[in-house]
């Protein structure tokens, strides 16, 4: 998996200009990720790659379109040292998981990456970095595709088994 690196606030202006916010294809939205920001992203990334920010990324609006169209270009994990917390929740919803890693600043551009989420760690060049534990609804929610696909998966449960008359 190849990093591509990113740096504080980014926002979601940043990872789909507004203009495309009429799109709600991924794959078509992936077409135009980090376009005016980074132009090379959408032509180059592949399916697997991971994005790495510093502090606060995908700030700004609240739009679940960044994420998506992160995920349709392929990419499989963010993993930034704080994340505004609408994108967060929107990442997760949509089923692209969000790493959280207190120190970022020596990873580079191009990087080699290897995730292991579970374990708590990733592997960048050769060198091993923590990660903050996620907890597993979270996994069951991004396994799933996201919330609507995790939603389809329970089964209902009846909230009283008691008839009132």
């Amino acid at each position: 998996m190849r990093v591509w690196k990113f740096g504080d606030d980014i926002d979601t202006d940043a990872i789909i200009p507004g203009r495309f916010l009429t799109i709600n294809d991924e794959k078509e939205l992936a077409q135009h990720a980090f376009e005016g920001t980074r132009d090379d992203f959408a032509k180059l990334a592949q399916e697997g790659d991971v994005i790495v920010g510093g502090r606060n990324f995908g700030c700004g609006s609240s739009r679940e379109h960044a994420p998506l169209a992160l995920k349709g270009a392929g990419v499989r994990y963010i993993v930034a040292q704080s994340f505004a917390r609408i994108f967060f929740r929107n990442a997760i919803n949509v089923g692209l998981l969000p790493l959280v890693c207190p120190d970022t600043s020596a990873i580079r551009d191009g990087s080699s990456i290897v995730v292991h989420e579970r374990k708590g760690t990733i592997i960048v060049d050769g060198k091993e970095y923590r990660i903050e534990p996620v907890p597993e609804f979270m996994y069951n929610i991004v396994e799933a595709a996201g919330l609507v696909g995790y939603a389809k998966q329970l089964k209902e449960v009846p909230l009283c088994t008691k008839s009132r008359r």
